[in-house]
């Protein structure tokens, strides 16, 4: 198993509130998790803790069979909020990562980083076409970017560090119908063109079947309980049209009898 999660605990407050209990999970390499649940339940708090910016109160997370203490380059996250540097071009944010953590300050006055910073760009303007951008775009500023565009550049910016794990946090959610359906058609494209494993955490349960292999909900029996694993379901790919309103329709019963 690429990623182990066994029996965690979080809560946050004082006095602390449970956000997630009794969680155990375990995700194979290359699959497609999409994760569902209504505000609250600790969606987002679930991928922090395999990011590794935050830790459990109990239990243990594995990742490739140890322990992360803190983000890396095998995990890419990609939030809601458009992560890019204002006062940066596409190409500088697409490679900026792997700058930063290839190379010191120093060590940018070397010509060993010029080199590489040469092969980084070359890199950046394929990432650029496989997400749909044109390499004229490469010069732009995000505030020159639609919505659309610029998620495209956030996605290209956490692929670049060629991750073993991505991480997508509500990454849709701000933009219009047709260029969330595009997006959706993008990822998915990127997924079965790398093999990264991905965990996409939304809303929306019409998205988690057309994108996920597998749909996990997150749900809370009681208000005082932290949430558990309601359902955790293998979907059939690629997921028609003629099945996506029945398993609709059981994720949404799962959710509704766990609300509060």
């Amino acid at each position: 198993m690429l990623i182990h999660i066994e029996d965690v605990f979080v809560a946050y407050g004082s006095p602390p509130r449970a956000v997630l209990a009794g969680i155990n999970l375990e995700i194979e390499e290359g699959e497609f998790v999409c994760v569902l649940g209504q505000t609250g339940c600790g969606k987002s708090t679930l991928l922090r803790l395999i990011l590794g910016s935050e830790h459990p109160m109990r239990g243990r997370i594995l990742v490739d069979g140890r322990e992360h203490h803190q983000p890396d380059r095998t995990r890419g996250y990609v939030p809601q909020k458009y992560s890019l540097f204002p006062d940066k071009t596409v190409l500088d944010n697409i490679t900026f990562g792997c700058e930063v953590s290839e190379f010191g300050l120093f060590a940018r006055l070397t010509p060993a980083f010029y080199r590489r910073r040469k092969q980084l760009r070359a890199e950046a303007f394929d990432y650029l076409q496989r997400i749909g951008l044109r390499s004229c775009d490469a010069k732009k500023y995000p505030d020159q970017l639609s919505g659309g565009m610029q998620q495209r550049v956030a996605i290209a910016q956490a692929l670049m560090t060629k991750p073993r794990i991505l991480l997508m946090d509500e990454a849709f959610s701000a933009l219009d119908p047709g260029t969330r359906r595009g997006m959706q058609q993008l990822v998915r494209d990127l997924w079965k063109a790398t093999g990264t494993t991905i965990l996409f955490v939304t809303h929306n349960t019409d998205e988690a079947l057309r994108l996920g292999t597998r749909v996990i909900v997150l749900a809370k029996e009681s208000v005082d309980q932290g949430s558990r694993i309601a359902m955790d379901l293998s979907v059939p790919a690629p997921c028609g049209d003629e099945e996506i309103p029945s398993l609709v329709r059981r994720l949404e019963l799962v959710s509704e009898s766990c609300a509060l």
